[in-house]
């Protein structure tokens, strides 16, 4: 029964880990910007970062279980 919500929250977090890598890579490829108004520099780094951190946090989550 305890598993349940840890499943919940390693799903979202890795999901949406995942999706701000693919987002992100896109953006990189097609050269456009990634957050307007910020260096792309800075923004690369800052949402490359974030997309790992959640999919480690969504790993750490899985491994609750």
């Amino acid at each position: 029964m305890d598993s349940g919500p840890a499943i919940f929250a390693g799903a979202a977090f890795a999901l949406f880990g995942a999706a701000l890598l693919v987002w992100t890579g896109a953006r990189v490829l097609h050269r456009a910007p990634v957050a307007h108004g910020v260096s792309p520099a800075t923004s690369i780094t800052l949402a490359t970062l974030a997309g790992v951190s959640f999919v480690t946090l969504g790993l750490w989550c899985f491994g609750r279980i």
